[in-house]
């Protein structure tokens, strides 16, 4: 609750949504870049849609936009160091801010995948839209697979904790490729 009020604001109420902790990356024209969210969200399964609330005038949206992929790191309870690093504004930029880190470039998007990260999911832009202070980057999942098993890493209250799941699997859903992509989307690929 806010200092002085014994009545929990708008605010406060928001930070009891827990959210789970991932880092978006891209490649465009040869420089990656990444940003961390905790704002990404299934919008539709069939075909499979993800939002991602981003900041209005995030370079991580204009070069999603510039380059029509990106990737998302869904990161597990032991990257915590890896959203903090991903959520400072003065980290250094380009595949400087992936010092130290372990990733192999998806061959989708070409977009750095973290190693030890729960799931990856290979995008293509189908969208971008201005709502309120943020930009909704709406990406259709072509590729998706899991990495190890294990809890995840949660935004809640403002702090990261970790989720404890009441039980995981090994791998995410079976997510289709290229090949087998929803028929309304396969001709704009």
């Amino acid at each position: 609750m806010s200092a002085g009020s014994a009545r929990p604001t708008r605010h406060d109420a928001v930070d009891r949504l827990a959210a789970p902790v991932t880092v978006l990356t891209v490649c465009h024209a040869g420089r990656v870049h990444g940003t961390t969210v905790s704002s990404l969200t299934t919008v539709s399964q069939e075909p499979l849609l993800l939002t991602a609330s981003l900041q209005e005038g995030s370079a991580f949206a204009h070069l999603a936009l510039s380059e029509g992929r990106f990737a998302v790191n869904v990161l597990s309870s032991g990257q915590g160091v890896a959203a903090r690093r991903f959520a400072d504004g003065h980290r250094p930029a380009g595949s400087a801010q992936f010092d130290g880190l372990a990733w192999r470039p998806d061959r989708y998007s070409r977009a750095p995948l973290l190693e030890g990260a729960l799931a990856h999911y290979a995008c293509r832009v189908r969208g971008s839209f201005l709502l309120g202070d943020h930009e909704v980057l709406l990406g259709l999942v072509v590729r998706a697979d899991g990495g190890p098993s294990g809890a995840p890493l949660l935004s809640y209250g403002g702090e990261l904790v970790t989720g404890t799941p009441e039980s995981t699997t090994s791998s995410p859903p079976y997510v289709p490729d290229f090949h087998d992509i929803h028929p309304r989307e396969r001709t704009a690929l």
